[in-house]
């Protein structure tokens, strides 16, 4: 009898701790859901911007211009520019060298062809930091009819918030292209062989863009 006790003790003391095994075992935690971050959209401060190129002329000397009318959008994680998307477009028609002529010329065939092709556009397909405010920006570029990929050298400037409460943020960005690439073909040689105008164009941007109030 006493053998039967002590058996029957074992058996319910083992049911006791599977039923306490059971009990205890915890269900696996949630992870945590990720923080959503809202985007910040940025238009440029056309003001406080310009889009300027330069190229070389005899092989000698280098002839600058720039565009008067370009628009731009910036779409940020936050405050963050990394991985942001950007959207550019700017009007032929604005080009300017300084010079009524040369301008005629450059939105005739010869060049831009800026009655059939009145816009430039980039859109972007990277926009990486490559260390401190250096970043890579890389993106399709249309031109006339050609759409070819590009690469941009960007130097963040910051972000402040000016006297009137807006927020503000500047970067530089440079690039080369070749013009031919584009359709942009003509050209004359020089008596000693050279050509007038330079395939290679330098693009320097500085552009402030002003955060979007929602």
């Amino acid at each position: 009898m006493k053998k039967v006790i002590i058996i029957s003790a074992f058996l319910l003391a083992g049911t006791s701790f599977a039923a306490l095994a059971k009990t205890d075992k915890k269900t696996p935690a949630k992870k945590p859901a990720a923080a959503t971050v809202t985007p910040v959209k940025w238009g440029t401060d056309a003001t406080h911007s310009a889009v300027k190129f330069s190229v070389s002329h005899l092989t000698v000397s280098t002839v600058e211009g720039n565009f008067k009318k370009f628009e731009g959008t910036v779409v940020s994680n936050g405050n963050d520019f990394n991985n942001a998307n950007v959207n550019f477009t700017v009007d032929v028609n604005s080009i300017s060298t300084d010079n009524d002529m040369r301008d005629k010329h450059l939105k005739s065939d010869d060049f831009f062809n800026a009655e059939k092709y009145p816009s430039m556009t980039f859109t972007s397909t990277s926009f990486k930091r490559i260390k401190g405010n250096m970043y890579a920006l890389e993106g399709n570029l249309t031109i006339r009819d050609v759409t070819k990929k590009v690469k941009f050298g960007v130097l963040y400037g910051g972000t402040v918030k000016d006297p009137y409460g807006n927020i503000k943020s500047g970067f530089r960005a440079t690039s080369s292209i070749s013009r031919k690439a584009y359709g942009l073909k003509w050209n004359a040689l020089t008596e000693a062989g050279g050509t007038v105008v330079g395939d290679e164009v330098t693009i320097n941007l500085n552009m402030e863009f002003a955060q979007q109030k929602s």
